[in-house]
């Protein structure tokens, strides 16, 4: 049986004043008794008392979020001198704005934050289907930025980038996600490579390091055979942390289809 919060909190003070109550009086001088119980609980119950969460994950919440942030994770980010906004939106989820019913559009970069952003909009807006991406210059967490490329993929989304639009670093990967692809003959995509926390980039470490794998892996779920995944990644790590290489939309056509 579980006991209701506010009962196991009166009978905890309660406990704490009887203890008082039959100590000696010279005991007594002197004591200065704070009881403060914290509830952090988000749910309670089951014949056994239950889980207090459901998993891990949910175990860490938005507080091992902000843990992390003590952390600098691997990231590929390339910012311009001033970024591009998604322009009037129905609602606002961290770098996406929803337009209308179907349509999304992203200008700025992704955080630890940004897959549970994403989530959270497709929970509201279920008929999303075309992810607009105007200005996108990267991840700050290349974790985050994997798990939101599987995302889009498992959501099925476009990806297009318009007239004018900017993909860069990490956010190359995103719109490769897309279940369909599509760029605007100027549309410009910037690769280069990633770095560390400790500022190691791609080619410090060793061709079989596992690292390499987890980029590999994804080209090859978003739809590249292995010599392209292996040669599209070699392309971006060519390029140093602190540079941008510039591709077309002709140039990641030699890589993967677009419509």
């Amino acid at each position: 049986m579980v006991l209701p919060v506010a009962l196991v909190r009166s009978f905890f003070v309660a406990l704490c004043a009887a203890v008082l109550a039959f100590a000696p009086a010279h005991a007594q001088q002197g004591w200065t008794v704070t009881t403060t119980v914290s509830w952090t609980w988000e749910d309670v119950g089951g014949e056994d008392g239950g889980a207090l969460f459901d998993d891990d994950e949910a175990l860490a919440g938005d507080e091992a979020l902000d843990a992390e942030a003590d952390f600098a994770p691997a990231r590929r980010y390339a910012p311009s001198a001033t970024l591009a906004t998604a322009g009037r939106a129905r609602a606002q989820y961290g770098p996406f704005a929803v337009v209308d019913a179907t349509t999304v559009r992203m200008a700025g970069d992704v955080t630890s934050a940004t897959p549970r952003q994403f989530a959270a909009m497709l929970a509201a807006f279920p008929g999303l289907k075309r992810l607009e991406m105007v200005d996108c210059p990267g991840s700050l967490d290349e974790e985050a930025n994997l798990i939101l490329a599987r995302a889009i993929r498992r959501a099925g989304m476009e990806t297009i980038v318009p007239s004018g639009g900017s993909v860069r670093s990490g956010a190359v990967e995103l719109w490769l996600a897309g279940a369909t692809r599509r760029a605007a003959p100027d549309a410009e995509f910037g690769v280069h490579s990633w770095a560390d926390e400790y500022g190691r980039e791609a080619n410090d470490y060793p061709p079989n390091d596992p690292v390499h794998a987890e980029y590999l892996g994804l080209y090859r779920e978003l739809g590249m055979d292995d010599a392209r995944a292996r040669a599209f990644y070699a392309l971006t790590n060519s390029t140093p942390f602190d540079e941008v290489r510039y591709l077309t939309r002709d140039d990641m056509a030699r890589f993967v289809a677009l419509n």
